[in-house]
């Protein structure tokens, strides 16, 4: 009776064993699994192009930013932050990136068409009307302007792209205060 009775308590422990394995095991995949629902995993392993010019991606990893009151992961953030780490912040009220353009001139920075280096790049035709920005990292002698942006191939993600020079006229840009 003592050898049966034994038999079950160990049976019944191993099978708390493995659920409590099985509980951590899916503790420990939540992470990893809440990126790869916002996330576009395919363009951080090179599964997919997205046909513009610049192939690099990564997940940013960097420290945040806690006086960047943008939302984390998005354009506005990523430009914001670029912005901060050249020693230019720009204000925190600025609200989507499709009114970055018109709030940056009402404050008396400088907004046109013309690339230059650490210059912010403004749409605000794109994101189902929220807009996009990029960071401008630098400008070629023939014009061709090369951009740094988070949140175009998923969220936390940031790539860069080459553009034209003829391509300038699309966008706005927002210079220094004048």
């Amino acid at each position: 009776m003592i050898p049966l009775l034994f038999r079950k308590k160990l049976v019944s422990f191993k099978v708390e064993i493995a659920v409590v394995l099985g509980v951590i095991a899916v503790l420990l995949a939540l992470p990893a699994l809440a990126i790869a629902s916002v996330t576009n995993v395919s363009a951080l392993v090179g599964s997919g192009s997205d046909g513009g010019s610049g192939d690099n991606a990564s997940l940013y990893t960097g420290a945040s930013d806690p006086s960047d009151l943008y939302d984390w992961g998005n354009c506005t953030y990523w430009a914001a932050l670029r912005r901060k780490q050249i020693g230019e912040s720009i204000p925190n009220t600025w609200g989507n990136a499709a009114t970055w353009a018109i709030r940056a001139f009402l404050g008396g920075y400088k907004v046109d068409h013309t690339p230059t280096q650490y210059a912010i790049m403004q749409t605000p035709n794109a994101a189902k009307g929220l807009g996009h920005v990029a960071f401008v990292e630098s400008v070629d002698p023939d014009g061709t302007w090369h951009i740094s942006e988070m949140n175009v191939k998923g969220l936390d993600i940031i790539d860069d792209q080459s553009m034209s020079a003829s391509a300038a006229a699309n966008y706005s840009f927002i210079h220094d205060k004048e």
